[in-house]
């Protein structure tokens, strides 16, 4: 029997292959491979908004169940900062070591760097249908980078989970209590109740 196609909108591979470890039952396909390669606006102001915007946009356009994420980093000091800015928290062409530095110079002289990684992961069908689904994953903001694995925040991120920084970790490591992956295995928990 043939598998159902689900849409990734994204153009992230390393997602891609993460959502394709989770969703067995199904063919995980990106949008640009289905030919839909427009760059959606996220306006929202949460990650479960964009989340949404994202998924909706992709399956309008083809017609076929569409999965998307939005994630970020949120430091309970500042207020949830930088929140749904985490990839253009220095500005719209900021790059990830511009962000860390921004981050690092707003927590100088504070005592409370906890934090967290969310994510929002949305599955819209295209007869209107709706799954939400979120994952946290927990630790604090180090004072300075260490480890060279991973990419964003996570060589200040310290994982509570891990005890050690993101950074640090294998990748197999930080997928195992990455956010993202929280937020995929309750998704995958409430397609199993519709």
């Amino acid at each position: 029997m043939e598998k159902k196609k689900i849409v990734v909108a994204t153009g992230n591979q390393n997602k891609l292959r993460e959502f394709s470890q989770l969703f067995t039952d199904y063919e995980v396909v990106s949008q640009k491979q289905m030919g839909f390669d427009e760059d959606v606006e996220e306006t929202g102001a949460t990650f479960a908004e964009n989340a949404l915007i994202k998924a909706r946009a992709a399956a309008k356009a083809l017609n076929l169940p569409a999965l998307a994420d939005d994630s970020g980093l949120c430091v309970d000091s500042l207020g949830g900062a930088p929140g749904v800015y985490s990839a253009r928290y220095c500005g719209w062409h900021a790059d990830d070591q511009s962000n860390r530095n921004l981050l690092l110079k707003n927590l100088q002289g504070k005592s409370d760097r906890r934090a967290y990684f969310q994510s929002a992961v949305a599955l819209v069908y295209p007869d209107g249908r709706e799954v939400i689904a979120e994952g946290k994953t927990y630790g604090y903001i180090l004072e300075e980078e260490r480890g060279e694995g991973g990419f964003g925040y996570d060589c200040i991120f310290f994982s509570d989970d891990l005890k050690k920084s993101f950074g640090e970790a294998t990748a197999e490591e930080k997928n195992a209590v990455s956010h993202r992956y929280r937020a995929l295995q309750a998704l995958l928990g409430k397609l199993e109740r519709i």
